[in-house]
């Protein structure tokens, strides 16, 4: 007989999972208060950027998970913590749970900056290999290139301002022209690199998903509370979606899908480690 879970309700959440919510909530509070009365973007300091980037800093592995980009990515992160996180910290109890729910939440970031490691290596190459030997037909072909691309409005304010200054430059003294383009990429590549910000819980959230998945992999989940699944197909095939979503890349998809795959990577081995100890 398939074993059914059904949430029964906030009356009887246990402590971490009160917890996260409450503050997952009031950083999503205090980020837009923040923004409102004193224009300061919480998202710049707490959310993770590249290892490498100016803006990194160590502390963003933890407060990134606390951060969200709408009310629609807090809601469903955190129904879907209220959901299956329930269950797990019920079984497993606080300390185990907590621990999940952080190492899954790091290794998530892991994965997604060493696939966006890869993915960008193209663009530093390009980068580097013209600031070490500058030429303007190395300037041109890399702003005609897939290479350059406009990943914030800071970068586009600054390309604009060195298009105007370059292209008045270039006819009547092209060495300041080229000057000016060292200059651009230089500061290119320090807003490229900034320009990658990753927030949210859905590392966490899917590493808890998975670990549902194999505790009790006959739940029934019902899908639009309508469809019934067992939570091992649910797992499998949400995990396939995620998969071929990150592959795809699509343009205009800003979802970390590889940080998704790695909260389940990262749940996957700490299980197996813990079920052999």
């Amino acid at each position: 007989m398939s074993q059914q879970f059904r949430p029964m309700g906030f009356r009887i959440l246990p402590p971490v999972v009160k917890n996260l919510l409450i503050l997952n909530i009031l950083f999503f509070l205090a980020t837009i208060a923040l923004n409102s009365a004193y224009g300061v973007d919480l998202i710049k300091y707490l959310g993770l950027h590249y290892w490498a980037a100016e803006d990194f800093q160590p502390y963003q592995f933890i407060t990134y998970m606390f951060m969200h980009g709408g009310f629609m990515h807090l809601f469903f992160n955190m129904f879907a913590l209220w959901m299956f996180g329930n269950a797990l910290e019920n079984v497993w109890g606080p300390k185990r749970f907590l621990i999940y729910y952080f190492v899954t939440g790091i290794g998530a970031a892991i994965v997604h900056y060493l696939v966006f490691y890869f993915q960008i290596s193209p663009i530093l190459g390009a980068i580097n290999n013209f600031v070490q030997d500058p030429s303007n037909e190395k300037l041109m072909a890399f702003l005609n290139s897939e290479n350059f691309k406009v990943t914030s409005q800071e970068i586009q304010n600054n390309y604009n301002l060195f298009a105007n200054k370059y292209n008045s430059l270039i006819n009547r003294d092209p060495s300041r022209a080229l000057q000016e383009g060292i200059n651009f990429m230089q500061q290119y590549k320090t807003d490229f690199l900034n320009s990658s910000v990753v927030v949210g819980a859905s590392g966490a959230v899917f590493g808890i998903l998975l670990a549902f998945g194999m505790l009790f992999p006959n739940a029934l989940i019902y899908i639009y509370f309508a469809i019934p699944i067992k939570a091992k197909w649910f797992v499998i095939i949400y995990g396939a979606i995620e998969l071929y979503s990150g592959i795809a890349n699509n343009p205009g998809d800003n979802v970390a899908h590889f940080a998704h795959l790695g909260g389940m990577i990262f749940g996957y081995f700490l299980i197996r480690y813990w079920k052999r100890h």
